[in-house]
């Protein structure tokens, strides 16, 4: 697709995340289109080799992968840009000289994506304890069934759950329960 291009030069070309970062050493290309998933080293590794080597080129990931996290975790590596595999010829050479000006280059969906993630607030982080307790609690136990099974005592509890509710921002002890499972952390 890029052949086609007057102003664009493909110079290489890698079938893993090894072999482009080896390339990448040797043609120093000004823009380097990168897969996630490969064989060997993966996108996302040969992204951060790539972006914090000694000359460094602009990668844009270009893949059919656009979880949340596999965003997160290219941007976070260095890329440049987040392309998905559905894009245009269009879209894409547009995207590579916007890359090769310096601009951060997003597919729609992905700019969306990135923009709920910084705008939503990290879930709470709560102690392995304060996990254990509430695991407890959604299998019904009372605070002193929960203290004897965690050698721990009601009291003890008492203040994981305080904490846990505080940290959740709820009242009581369904709602730490339901909150936490829709967080993701609730095993």
């Amino acid at each position: 697709m890029l052949e086609a291009e007057p102003d664009l030069s493909v110079v290489g070309e890698a079938s893993s995340g090894d072999e482009a970062v080896r390339l990448v050493a040797e043609l120093t290309p000004d823009i380097v289109l990168m897969d996630l998933r490969m064989p060997g080293m993966d996108g996302v590794a040969a992204t951060s080799a790539i972006a914090s080597g000694p000359a460094p080129s602009r990668v844009v990931v270009l893949t059919t992968y656009e979880s949340d996290a596999d965003i997160l975790r290219a941007v976070a590596a260095g890329a440049t840009g987040y392309l998905l595999k559905d894009a245009s010829r269009a879209e894409l050479a547009g995207a590579v000289r916007a890359a090769a000006r310096g601009e951060t280059v997003l597919a729609p969906t992905v700019a969306t994506k990135l923009v709920r993630q910084v705008r939503s607030p990290a879930p709470p982080r709560l102690s392995t304890r304060e996990v254990e307790v509430l695991r407890l609690v959604g299998r019904g136990l009372t605070n002193a069934e929960i203290g004897r099974a965690l050698f721990i005592s009601e009291a003890t509890v008492k203040t994981h759950l305080y904490r846990v509710f505080s940290k959740l921002d709820v009242a009581d002890r369904t709602a730490a329960v339901t909150t936490a499972m829709a967080q993701g952390l609730l095993p």
